[in-house]
């Protein structure tokens, strides 16, 4: 038995959720869940849909041209249909941090993540141990201001080369290229070391023990051209204080980049995160 998720929007108008729904029931489709979202200042319509097809004789494919031709038209919607079974191919990105890479390999050997990991590119050699120690390919990829170009035609050519379905930044300390960018929208998760917009610079958390904040968080968004600003699809904190170090403070904040990375993962993984606008419908 095929279980397949439909992810739609469109226009907000009557009708959608029945139309919707009965075509299912002419595919032989057990819904399975099922909820939606009205963004009422956009006019707007979301949904996600997970169905079981019971006929094995009736292809997806034939399913996606009867829905294109019927319901999508009819409702000018954007749409997908995905295989549950399919595990989308993630490439893991990094650089010298290893707090993020560990808690990844560690929650995919688990069996927490459904997804694949066919390879790891760094910018540096450092986290090849540990890449061995999972036996995922390890590539070194050398990524300065005077091999940006090199760089990026490496990274595409490996990306291509394993399938990869979406990246994720565990921590990689370098500005994603605009080419590269392009090819994966709102594909390129990344982990930012606190609220957006907020402290930004190369000591995060040295910034916010001088303020004397009494929260400190993380963010995990999709990359845009516009550093630091793309959809974001999970956020969290954790309370400090004044008995704190800047130490207790690195440490809950990479505390909270594991947990909020790992969790905009599974999401995405999942099919649980529409993009619209520079903002995000999650379906948790």
């Amino acid at each position: 038995m095929q279980t397949i998720t439909l992810l739609i929007h469109c226009k907000d108008q009557k009708g959608i959720i029945a139309a919707v729904t009965n075509f299912m029931l002419k595919v032989e489709g057990n819904i399975t869940y099922i909820d939606q979202h009205v963004d009422v200042e956009q006019d707007v319509f979301f949904m996600r849909l997970e169905s079981e097809l019971t006929n094995a004789s009736i292809s997806l494919q034939a399913i996606k041209e009867d829905f294109q031709q019927t319901i999508a038209n009819d409702f000018n919607m954007s749409w997908e249909f995905y295989n549950k079974d399919v595990k989308p191919k993630m490439a893991l990105f990094v650089s010298k941090y290893n707090h993020c890479l560990f808690d990844i390999l560690g929650r995919h050997s688990a069996g927490e993540l459904n997804v694949d990991i066919p390879l790891i590119i760094s910018n540096h050699t450092d986290l090849k141990p540990i890449a061995d120690q999972f036996n995922i390919p390890f590539y070194h990829v050398p990524f300065t201001k005077d091999n940006k170009i090199e760089g990026e035609a490496k990274q595409i050519e490996l990306l291509k080369q394993y399938g990869i379905t979406f990246m994720v930044l565990a921590r990689y300390m370098q500005i994603i290229t605009p080419k590269l960018i392009s090819l994966y929208e709102n594909k390129i998760i990344n982990i930012h070391h606190s609220f957006l917009p907020a402290f930004p610079g190369a000591k995060p958390y040295h910034s916010a023990f001088k303020r004397g904040v009494k929260i400190i968080g993380a963010t995990s968004h999709y990359v845009t051209e516009e550093l630091d600003e793309g959809p974001i699809i999970e956020q969290d904190i954790t309370r400090v204080s004044h008995i704190n170090s800047v130490e207790d403070f690195i440490m809950k904040g990479r505390d909270l980049e594991r947990t909020v990375l790992a969790r905009a993962i599974k999401l995405h993984s999942e099919r649980k995160v529409m993009v619209y606008s520079n903002k995000t419908v999650v379906f948790y």
